[in-house]
């Protein structure tokens, strides 16, 4: 980690559940991190990374130097402690059955505004076999309104680790990739019209593409 307990400058709930996934991942997934040099230390910006298992969310932003927000489906808040923890922890509800949510995009464009960082994944939803798919526009949507750097980032090994179908596998290691952030003039052609949006999510995810999984360190 950047600093030796992050978590004390999370916000209490968020900063614990943070602590937990360090030392789930620590024993049970540790893989090779690279790239921590390409975060950027201030100011909002977007980590888009490729989606595999349930396990990505948490891994790619254990290492980010911040307290990050997640979309989580809005499904999830059910009466009790689940939603209580996804409030606590600065989830976004997003009806992904009720075509473009408004105020999921409200939501993510205002923590953007407000410094934050936010991970999304382009492809909409989990691999079923771990292979990189096509991106759905939406985060290429928000990225071209926000006009905030994006991260790309790539997560080697979630899938065989706990795969979407797949039983959870303890001891394979999880790898995780951040690339060059990627400036708005990168990734948006304000020219492109109606496939504004599509163009810049093709550039995002063909920059999650040509990441490399991280060598291990040389004994």
């Amino acid at each position: 980690m950047n600093r030796p307990y992050p978590q004390l400058e999370m916000d209490p709930v968020y900063g614990i559940s943070h602590a937990i996934v360090e030392i789930v991942y620590q024993i049970c997934f540790r893989g090779e991190i690279s790239g921590l040099e390409n975060l950027p230390k201030s100011g909002g910006y977007i980590v888009a990374a490729n989606h595999a298992s349930l396990l990505d969310p948490p891994i790619v932003g254990l290492y980010l130097p911040r307290q990050v927000q997640f979309f989580a489906r809005q499904t999830l808040w059910k009466p009790g402690f689940a939603a209580w923890w996804l409030n606590s922890v600065g989830c976004i509800p997003v009806d992904r059955d009720g075509g473009g949510d408004i105020g999921a995009l409200k939501n993510v464009l205002k923590a953007l505004k407000e410094g934050r960082v936010v991970i999304l994944f382009p492809e909409g939803t989990r691999s079923p076999d771990g292979r990189l798919r096509s991106p759905k526009p939406g985060v290429g949507f928000i990225a071209c309104k926000s006009q905030a750097p994006v991260v790309p980032a790539r997560i080697f090994g979630s899938s065989d680790a706990f795969g979407r179908g797949g039983r959870l596998r303890p001891g394979v290691p999880v790898a995780v990739t951040y690339g060059r952030p990627l400036l708005p003039a990168d990734y948006d052609n304000p020219n492109a019209g109606r496939d504004r949006s599509m163009q810049a999510a093709e550039k995002i995810m063909a920059a999650i593409a040509a990441l490399e999984r991280p060598e291990p360190p040389v004994l």
